[in-house]
């Protein structure tokens, strides 16, 4: 399962989890200028867990290497693809969860997520030579995090099966409820880090990102992060909104709620609007007009479900001004 994208977006910017990739990218092109000591490299700042575990070959390494590695092993990656997929799914979920926990705090709990999930495999795999990089480990807390945080939002899947792909919009309690079993599954049947991947990061991760986050919930936020996120605060509001209108009974009208800014409403805006519909969907542009106020409902004539007699119900919006 590929995500595509999520229905849940940031009001803030998140100038965190861009700094984090921009990081990530950074170091994986430090990674190609290595070229022959590549492999050195990895073995360096990756996280062995033989290099603690057997002292004949702790003693090769400093005691700042042996800290430091608990930190760089997750800026490091294994190639292109690992890159990619990995910024991919942390564009994707790491947003909405720096958005609820703030800037400073979303670092931190990053971080202790990274930490976390090296922890995990190095205890589980207390001999192995075979170095672990990667932000996986983190990504997946972001992904727990993202789990608890918002279920019921929808990710949009690309799915292959057989020799053609298809795209499904899961509940995102499904879909990560999914990853996870599949992450499970494949620590339970693998041995040690097989097919190198630290499967056991991953669950680690996970596990510890929903820890973090219900004991981030529980500390008081400072002034600091509110004044960081009102300087964040996006003023627009996406200019593509995904809308799911609902109808009562054999009634052919149809509603829905539509989201926009303060700024919006008082100088009016437009907007792509997108209804999906099963494998289709509807698009068009709206214009919502300027001073409109809360609350305030927008009619679209022939926009809502089709009688027996072949005629058309309207849609009805209904304007949600978000601070």
């Amino acid at each position: 399962m590929i995500p595509i994208r999520d229905t849940i977006r940031s009001e803030t910017y998140p100038i965190v989890n861009s700094l984090i990739i921009a990081v990530n990218v950074l170091v994986f092109f430090i990674e190609l200028s290595q070229r022959q000591r590549l492999n050195e490299f990895i073995y360096i700042y990756g996280l062995v867990p033989a290099r603690y575990a057997v002292p004949q070959i702790s003693d090769y390494f400093t005691t700042g290497q042996q800290v430091t590695s608990f930190l760089t092993f997750m800026f490091l990656h294994g190639g292109f693809l690992h890159l990619i997929g990995n910024m991919w799914s942390l564009y994707i979920f790491g947003d909405n969860v720096e958005d609820r926990l703030g800037h400073s705090r979303y670092l931190i709990f990053y971080l202790l997520c990274g930490l976390a999930s090296g922890m995990s495999h190095l205890v589980l795999n207390w001999h192995s030579k075979i170095p672990t990089i990667g932000a996986s480990g983190a990504i997946a807390g972001v992904m727990g995090a993202y789990f608890v945080l918002y279920p019921r939002a929808k990710i949009l899947t690309l799915v292959p099966i057989l020799f053609f792909f298809h795209f499904f919009e899961l509940p995102a309690f499904l879909f990560l409820g999914i990853w996870f079993l599949f992450q499970f599954l494949s620590a339970a049947g693998a041995s040690a880090q097989a097919g190198g991947i630290a499967w056991w990061a991953h669950i680690g991760g996970f596990v510890f990102g929903i820890i973090f986050l219900k004991l981030f919930q529980m500390l008081p936020t400072s002034g600091v992060s509110r004044k960081a996120r009102e300087l964040t605060r996006k003023r627009r509001s996406p200019r593509l909104q995904v809308i799911r209108p609902a109808g009562f009974g054999t009634d052919p009208d149809l509603y829905s709620p539509i989201s926009i800014t303060e700024r919006e409403a008082l100088f009016g805006t437009r907007k792509l609007v997108n209804i999906p519909e099963g494998f289709k969907k509807r698009t068009f542009f709206l214009t919502i007009p300027a001073g409109i106020s809360q609350g305030s409902t927008l009619r679209l004539k022939g926009m809502g479900r089709r009688t027996a007699e072949g005629l058309r119900g309207d849609l009805y919006l209904k304007v949600e001004i978000k601070g």
